[in-house]
């Protein structure tokens, strides 16, 4: 059932096709703009990913990092129900858990002031289904609007967002299609983005690709490694944006290093002439393996450049796959990020669209 007719704040819920679409960046830079107009907005996650340090407070991490950096008051944050985790899941389907989120997921929301409450759902249409949490049943239980972040690689997305036009209705308010790539930008503006509109899918948003979005900090890096920070630890706040192996010849080093750019760079700790070779090119940090400590000549000229070096008790193939999986897919954390989404929503976001779709009223025209 629906909320009760005493409120009266309008939800927008906010889904995505597939995982690390970049809702949570969406969201923030969503609100920002709205708060611009003079809006005032609530946020929350029902279905948590992120657990917070304290989790008894229940709220996720995500939850706590755009709180504070929208400077959202406590009754403006919203309650996660559950946190999407194995054990969570095993007890679900063990039959241990047999609570009915649907009433819960209203009632955590009673006393959520605000006339726009946004809520963030899980990875997935789809995720959350086996406790009600889904986008489709969120949606119809709160009477929420849909708004839904694509990561748009190319143009077979569109038909995968006409089927879940389909299946949400009216309930779509639009899209945001994020992560274009260059060579695909033109295409998605002019056939994609028409073909939508005309079958009711407003497009608010095409969001180019970001190497600095997909990046990860150093300090990151260092904390998912257990890594010992062997110099510049006052340079963690580096962002990593791709990643190279120093596994070639010493020749062949200096440009294979000078092709990269703002990398990661994973060699054996006895390298100390591919070490070098990467410190002289566009390496954010050297992250070294083999249980081998570095040359002091080594430490001396990363000192200079101001390069932190990491030494990990990981194999090469463990520390490639662990930095790869973090391009891409970390949370939206560092202060750098924040200000280059605020820029690209007001760049690239229809906020006055989104308003106008909400049936919201501004006090503010234009920001």
């Amino acid at each position: 059932m629906p909320l009760s007719a005493k409120q009266t704040s309008k939800y927008l819920l906010v889904g995505s096709t597939k995982a690390y679409s970049g809702k949570s960046s969406i969201v923030l830079g969503m609100a920002q703009q709205f708060q611009l107009r003079g809006l005032d907005i609530a946020y929350g996650k029902p279905l948590g990913t992120c657990v917070s340090a304290s989790q008894a407070d229940g709220i996720d991490e995500d939850v706590r990092f755009l709180g504070k950096t929208l400077n959202l008051p406590p009754n403006r944050l919203g309650q996660t129900l559950l946190f999407l985790e194995p054990e969570t899941l095993e007890k679900r389907l063990q039959g241990f858990d047999r609570t009915d989120y649907k009433p819960l997921l209203a009632e955590s929301l009673q006393n959520l002031g605000g006339e726009l409450i946004i809520l963030e759902a899980g990875a997935t249409l789809e995720s959350g289904r086996l406790f009600e949490l889904s986008v489709p049943q969120m949606a119809q239980q709160i009477d929420a609007s849909v708004l839904l972040v694509d990561r748009f690689h190319s143009l077979t997305e569109v038909g995968e967002l006409v089927g879940v036009k389909q299946r949400l209705g009216d309930r779509l308010l639009g899209v945001v299609l994020t992560d274009i790539p260059p060579e695909s930008m033109s295409a998605t503006e002019t056939l994609a983005r028409p073909f939508l509109e005309e079958r009711g899918i407003p497009v608010f948003g095409m969001m180019p690709r970001s190497q600095l979005l997909r990046s990860v900090s150093v300090g990151e890096l260092a904390s998912r490694l257990n890594a010992e920070v062997l110099c510049r630890r006052d340079r963690l706040d580096l962002m990593v944006e791709s990643l190279k192996i120093g596994a070639m010849n010493v020749n062949s080093a200096l440009k294979y290093f000078s092709e990269g750019q703002n990398m990661a760079v994973v060699t054996g700790g006895d390298r100390t002439e591919i070490q070098l070779a990467a410190l002289e090119t566009s390496t954010q940090c050297l992250i070294l393996t083999g249980h081998v400590p570095p040359s002091p000549l080594i430490i001396t000229r990363a000192e200079e450049v101001e390069v932190p070096v990491l030494s990990v008790d990981l194999d090469t193939l463990t520390t490639v796959e662990a930095i790869e999986d973090a391009l891409g897919h970390v949370r939206l954390q560092e202060p750098i990020k924040v200000e280059y989404m605020r820029k690209l929503m007001s760049q690239h976001f229809q906020i006055e669209g989104a308003i106008a779709a909400l049936g919201l009223e501004t006090a503010v025209t234009t920001p």
